[in-house]
């Protein structure tokens, strides 16, 4: 959590001079993602993943100008058929990506302006698999779930206009002792909800 303390506080620094500030929620749902929990004694793969019905949902702020922002962001997210294809165990996945970003052009999300952009990030992510309908025959060997970090990167591009922007993503992670890994690609919806209330104001320039 260190980490992710230093990064706000050189957001906050970063940003001395900009005049812009939004918050607001981000949403994200996961095309395909693929977490591979640390090693254990019991001989059955350590990996899961889904393709169906993933979704995400957490807040997210904002700092910058038209072009270029920097933000924090967090999000809950779930797998409700996540599994794992080689030793079915169980069902169900979940993460907690919490990243800050650069955010170019379009995925500013402070700007009126319509148009394209892209952004960078990183940070950590807290995953876990095997949810619910956990085997009994794995619990006799010992195994169980517990949630497992990565450390991640991520690089998006997309379209945003008034604090709206649809993007698609790309993120991976990894942990140097553990050797766990996790890898997410879908699409992400940012909503900065000052910036939307200013579409439906009569004096807004779109």
């Amino acid at each position: 959590m260190k980490s992710i303390l230093t990064a706000f506080i050189f957001c906050i620094t970063f940003s001395i001079g900009y005049s812009q500030f939004g918050i607001g929620l981000t949403a994200s749902n996961d095309l395909y993602h693929y977490y591979q929990n640390p090693d254990d004694n019991t001989a059955e793969s350590t990996s899961a993943g889904s393709a169906l019905l993933n979704f995400g949902l957490g807040p997210k702020i904002w700092m910058g100008g038209n072009d270029f922002s920097i933000s924090l962001e967090a999000q809950a997210t779930i797998g409700f058929f996540g599994l794992s294809v080689a030793d079915y165990k169980g069902l169900g996945t979940t993460s907690f990506p919490i990243m800050a970003k650069f955010n170019f052009g379009g995925l500013s999300a402070l700007d009126k302006e319509g148009k394209f952009g892209w952004s960078m990030g990183a940070g950590v992510q807290y995953s876990k698999t095997e949810l619910y309908y956990l085997g009994n025959s794995f619990e006799e060997k010992g195994g169980e779930r517990d949630l497992f970090r990565t450390y991640v990167g991520q690089l998006g591009y997309g379209f945003g206009m008034s604090g709206f922007t649809l993007h698609g993503f790309l993120r991976f992670g990894y942990h140097p002792d553990s050797g766990a890994r996790s890898f997410n690609v879908g699409i992400q919806y940012d909503f900065n909800i000052p910036k939307l209330r200013n579409i439906t104001d009569p004096e807004s320039e779109l």
